[in-house]
């Protein structure tokens, strides 16, 4: 924290604006830089290293729990976000872990309590909107609009300018719905922007861009090769959400700090590993009828079930109506599971890279939530926990991952000299803003 103070403190307070590309990879934007697609981006990261990292994401690396930890600086155990999807305590019924289900304070709140006002604009994982001083805009999953705006006398101009929380992802799979709906999404956004720079006044400023994520999602293909017919396409979606971020650049006052971030990386996808199907094969995890029509049809004997996307639990005796392993089993089966991952192969390759015990990466008052083993994969091995596939490796419309280890952050001024990681940029931002 003393580096911190010393680097980006300043005898009078200023202000600092977030900019989130959500899922661009560092070692992507290296390339788009070099070849001149992201101008602005590439007037910031000439500075060099100092100013421009490659960042590590929370695990499991996705956006809910990626952005939960930047917002909180903490990591699951704290905030309490383990997956996209979890099952409620006691039972086999799944629910989205929503807003209302973080357990650690975000960094707005902790600011509003300094008599800080800030404008948070699209970020996953803050519906619904809930009162803070300044302005909140909820991003990804956001289902109602009305509900996802705090305070609600702002609605009136979102809705007259247009205003999304997304793109349609149900028709993302027509390339052509697919970029017209990005630049329409991101012209919206960037005029919410514009409004609420002007009009309110705020200390911090946090702008998500998440059109960059679904254009890799269902496009990796075309971003990561230049033969492809869609390529020219996606360059020119970078290239216009990178007129958005110059035209926040250009506002900037002299004292302010600016930091831009991915909230993951991403890569392409070789093929999707079925994590439950897995276990099925491996004799851990039994069904009363497979496929399952959900996890309420797991067998009494099953010992382990994996939620998305890489997270493994045991199935515990008083965790779950019908689980059956004892506590004194635990150590064992954890290690058994490991093996059994570690060991795993995909046309003669193992592609587990890494398997960790929650003591490992997690610590918290929200630690008895953790999963019991979390995977990670080598790039193109995409995990999926859905339980209804009765294949272990299978292909869709998806043609681009996330990964940990290639987010980005870049800054206006010299970063500390060490790898950073999504939870850090939290405190970059108080000790800016002071």
């Amino acid at each position: 924290m003393a580096l911190l103070s010393k680097l980006f403190s300043r005898s009078t307070q200023s202000r600092a604006v977030l900019i989130g590309l959500d899922g661009v990879p560092f070692t992507l934007l290296q390339g788009l830089i070099a070849k001149g697609v992201t101008p602005n981006l590439g007037r910031l990261a000439a500075a060099g290293p100092s100013h421009f990292q490659q960042m590590d994401a929370t695990l499991p690396e996705i956006s809910s729990v990626s952005w939960s930890s930047f917002m909180t600086g903490t990591n699951p155990a704290r905030h309490g976000i383990y997956g996209f999807m979890d099952l409620k305590p006691g039972t086999y019924q799944m629910y989205f872990p929503s807003y209302p289900h973080l357990k650690a304070e975000p960094l707005w709140d902790t600011l509003g309590k300094r008599g800080k006002r800030s404008v948070v604009l699209n970020l996953p994982g803050t519906y619904p909107a809930r009162p803070h001083e300044g302005v909140l805009v909820s991003g990804f999953v956001a289902i109602d609009l009305k509900r996802a705006v705090h305070p609600p006398s702002i609605l009136p101009e979102l809705e007259k300018m247009g205003y999304r929380i997304d793109v349609d992802t149900s028709k993302a799979a027509d390339a052509d719905f697919l970029f017209r709906d990005l630049d329409e999404t991101l012209a919206a956004r960037e005029r919410a922007f514009d409004y609420c720079w002007k009009t309110e006044n705020w200390d911090l400023f946090v702008a998500i861009i998440t059109g960059t994520d679904r254009l890799q999602h269902f496009q990796w293909h075309a971003v990561a090769d230049p033969s492809h017919p869609n390529h020219e396409r996606a360059m020119a979606y970078y290239a216009k959400a990178d007129a958005v971020v110059g035209r926040l650049l250009d506002r900037l006052g002299g004292d302010d700090l600016c930091l831009l971030m991915s909230d993951h990386g991403f890569c392409g996808i070789e093929t999707e590993v079925l994590v439950n199907r897995h276990l099925v094969s491996g004799g851990f995890l039994k069904w009363e009828k497979d496929p399952p029509d959900s996890f309420a049809d797991i067998h009494p004997e099953a010992r382990a079930f994996a939620l998305d996307p890489s997270r493994i639990y045991l199935h515990r005796k008083g965790r779950y109506p019908k689980g059956r392993v004892e506590e004194r089993e635990v150590p064992a089966l954890r290690e058994e599971l490991k093996a059994f991952f570690l060991g795993l192969e995909y046309d003669g390759r193992r592609f587990i890279k890494e398997v960790f015990f929650p003591e490992q990466i997690y610590e918290g008052p929200e630690f008895d939530k953790a999963p019991d083993l979390v995977l990670l994969t080598s790039d193109g091995f995409d995990l999926k926990g859905n339980p209804k596939k009765a294949e272990p490796f299978a292909r869709t419309h998806f043609t681009g991952m996330h990964n940990r280890h290639d987010a980005f952050l870049l800054s206006n001024r010299p970063l500390p000299d060490k790898r950073p990681h999504i939870e850090d940029v939290h405190g970059l931002l108080l000790q800016a803003i002071g």
